[in-house]
């Protein structure tokens, strides 16, 4: 048994020195590679070619003299775009400028003008209906402004609208009317006109209604002065009222449909002319 102890501790032993014999032959190669790495560390790591026509070297200023001549020219332009850079610095400026004014006022430079166009418009518009440079701006300034009404036999009438008579005045003898399938007498003079044509005042006169009839429909029953009236029938969109006067030519409302009574005949204006309560013939005094 103590024979095979001293046996087991030689062959760890023999075990221990062979491996330090083998670090001790790596540590001296290691130190023999580190010596020749410093012998050589000053030669150069590229391999040498022979140039005896220094091609190399003369390619190399080429590409230099080549950079260079790029580099300047591209300093050039720049020099120069720095040199003329003064007006566009200047247009870009103004652009910004104008920008920032823009936004600093809370306008849109470019919606400015059309809100300026937008003003004027309704400025224009004001001002139209101020100074009744159209119909219906009249009618409604004309509630406050009082006509001297003095129609004369020798006095003409303006056509309400124009178009061909359907029926003429007729109080003398009787006249057929086609829808009525009838004979019978006509106190007005029926125009035929378009629907939504507008109707205009016949004379300087002052509305003494506005109403609604079966026969004729909406009309406008006027006093022109001197016992002579005047009723527009067969109207739509009436814009004037009671007590208003309007002046020749004024907008009294616009042609209708026309009645169950005038089917036949088509859309028309019924125009009835009076002389102190008397239907007379509006042809007489219509110019």
């Amino acid at each position: 048994m103590k024979e095979r102890g001293n046996q087991l501790f030689k062959d760890k032993f023999v075990l221990v020195m062979l491996v330090l014999g083998l670090l001790t032959i790596v540590a001296a190669a290691g130190a023999v590679r580190i010596q020749k790495g410093r012998e050589n560390i000053g030669e150069s790591p590229y391999l040498e070619i022979e140039d005896p026509d220094h091609v190399i070297a003369g390619d190399s200023n080429a590409g230099a003299e080549s950079g260079g001549d790029t580099l300047a020219g591209e300093l050039a332009a720049s020099g120069d775009e720095a040199g003329n850079g003064e007006s566009a610095g200047d247009g870009t400026a103004v652009g910004l400028a104008d920008n920032e004014n823009a936004a600093g006022t809370g306008a849109d430079p470019g919606n400015f003008a059309g809100e300026i166009s937008m003003d004027t418009g309704l400025a224009d518009a004001s001002d139209s209906a101020l100074t009744g440079d159209n119909p219906m701006a009249e009618a409604g300034a004309a509630v406050s402004e009082s006509l001297v009404l003095d129609f004369a036999d020798t006095d003409k009438l303006s056509w309400p609208v124009t178009g061909n008579i359907v029926l003429g005045y007729s109080m003398d003898t009787t006249t057929y009317f086609p829808t009525l399938d009838q004979y019978k007498v006509n106190p007005a003079n029926v125009i035929q006109s378009e629907v939504s044509t507008p109707v205009s005042a016949p004379a300087d006169a002052r509305v003494v209604s506005v109403g609604t009839n079966e026969e004729i429909g909406n009309y406008v029953d006027l006093d022109l002065g001197n016992g002579y009236t005047a009723v527009c029938g067969q109207l739509k969109e009436i814009p004037v009222v009671e007590n208003e006067y309007v002046r020749q030519g004024d907008l009294l409302g616009y042609v209708a449909e026309p009645t169950k009574y005038y089917s036949v005949e088509g859309t028309n204006v019924f125009f009835e002319f009076l002389k102190d309560g008397v239907p007379v013939d509006a042809l007489d005094f219509l110019e």
